[in-house]
């Protein structure tokens, strides 16, 4: 089933392609009683019923495969005649003229349909003329063939909000009389499937509104079909496959399942590279697949036997998609997560080696300088930090108390660690050391070194 044959036949559901002959009804209470059928040509609808009939059968057809429509097929067996696929090819050909076909089916669909509520069965019938392309997809104006189908659409019927409404004859707001509205299609099908532009009868196109909520007793009874899971419910179902094979440990299981989900997306992503080609068969995921991911992924080898042996049991011969097991809102988180990871350990190394900086520049800034040297006019008190901070502030009551000093340092912060006391050709100096691109000034005036 490919996207461009449900596209093809979508796009005819408008004014001007829909080629609808046909439209039926039949309208159940939540008792399961029917309360109407009904029975129209399409093409006599009034204008307002037309298009929105028509929104409802487009529903059917929307969605992405594998998730919202599903490819539904027939046992295969010679010796089995499946009666519900032969009355849908009974019910297609009467072009829904026979009313105890549709009767037959109104029952079929009542009575294994899983719903509590008001609900309406709609089909249509439709016959398309198949225009055959060339290779560059180039119309031309004989027919291929004329693909004969009928789509049904199941919508609930639910009362509309209570409210106030205003009534135009009487001049006055009034609480409004509630409705038995007709919603969107939450299930439907199209048999026989539009496959590679052409009526395959041994397949139906289901569709589904909600991808956890299939209906498989439709498929299964309704139908006749195999039932098959969506991407939504085979994923979670492999999840929990393998998270539940750790029993109790849960931090193990989390961190293998990330493991698994990051292989076998660079699993796909190595297949999609070899076969870059749109109509090429995406790849199913086989026990041997399972196999490999697992050994990989470091499961151990009892855990991982009982990972095939379940993979087996829940999924058997329908295997699936390895591109439907693939999580990208987990592996987007776990990405994030390492990033993180990644960030905070920078933090911690760059943390460790500021440490380390301020450690060495502690010890630098512990040299004693002089004590004392009054015969000079000069003091410095340890700690020598605090002496020269102080300095800073000329104008603090400290200061200007303080003796009349000859020399009076005013340095930033910074540079406080750097000065050293060192005797130069028998005079006591302090030594500031000054970088290119620092200046210095005495006494309010630039000095140049």
């Amino acid at each position: 089933m490919r996207k461009k044959d449900i596209l093809e036949l979508k796009r005819r559901f408008k004014k001007d392609h829909c080629t609808f002959t046909k439209l039926c009804g039949c309208y159940v209470n939540g008792e399961k009683n029917i309360i109407l059928k009904f029975r129209e040509s399409f093409l006599n609808l009034d204008e307002d019923e037309y298009f929105k009939y028509l929104e409802i059968a487009k529903k059917v057809l929307s969605g992405t495969i594998g998730n919202n429509i599903l490819e539904l097929n027939f046992p295969i067996n010679e010796d089995y005649v499946n009666e519900r696929q032969i009355s849908l090819m009974q019910l297609k050909k009467s072009q829904l003229k026979d009313d105890a076909l549709l009767d037959n089916f109104y029952d079929l669909i009542i009575d294994n349909y899983d719903f509590t509520g008001n609900f309406i069965i709609l089909i249509f019938h439709d016959a398309y003329d198949v225009i055959t392309k060339t290779t560059d997809n180039a119309k031309l104006d004989e027919s291929e063939e004329v693909y004969e189908y009928v789509l049904c659409a199941i919508c609930p019927v639910s009362l509309s909000e209570p409210g106030l409404r205003y009534f135009e004859e009487e001049n006055k707001i009034k609480a409004r009389i509630r409705d038995w509205v007709v919603d969107a299609p939450t299930n439907g099908f199209v048999f026989p499937a539009f496959i590679e532009r052409s009526s395959d009868v041994n397949s139906i196109m289901y569709y589904t509104k909600n991808a956890k909520d299939t209906h498989p007793e439709l498929m299964e009874n309704a139908l006749g079909c195999y039932s098959k899971q969506t991407a939504t419910l085979q994923k979670e179902t492999f999840e929990s496959i393998i998270k539940d094979s750790f029993s109790t440990e849960e931090k193990k299981a989390d961190k293998i399942f990330m493991e698994v989900q990051e292989n076998l997306s660079a699993m796909v992503e190595e297949y999609n590279a070899i076969y870059d080609d749109a109509d090429c068969e995406p790849i199913s995921l086989t026990k041997k697949d399972i196999q490999n991911l697992l050994i990989e992924s470091g499961v151990p080898e009892e855990i991982t036997s009982k990972i095939e042996e379940s993979y087996v049991e829940n999924f058997g011969d329908d295997l699936p998609l390895a591109e439907n097991l693939i999580d990208s809102k987990a592996l987007k988180v776990n990405a994030q997560r390492k990033k993180e990871e990644h960030l905070q350990k920078q933090v911690e190394i760059l943390q460790t080696k500021l440490e380390e900086v301020k450690q060495e520049t502690s010890v630098d800034s512990e040299t004693p300088l002089s004590t004392e040297a009054s015969e000079d006019n000069i003091i410095l008190e340890e700690p020598l930090e605090t002496n020269l901070e102080n300095a800073l502030d000329i104008n603090s009551e400290d200061n200007k108390n303080a003796p009349d000093y000859d020399v009076i340092l005013q340095v930033k912060p910074e540079k406080i660690p750097q000065i050293k006391s060192q005797i130069i050709d028998g005079q006591k100096c302090i030594v500031i050391p000054i970088n290119e691109n620092e200046q210095t000034a005495v006494n309010g005036l630039d000095h140049l070194i």
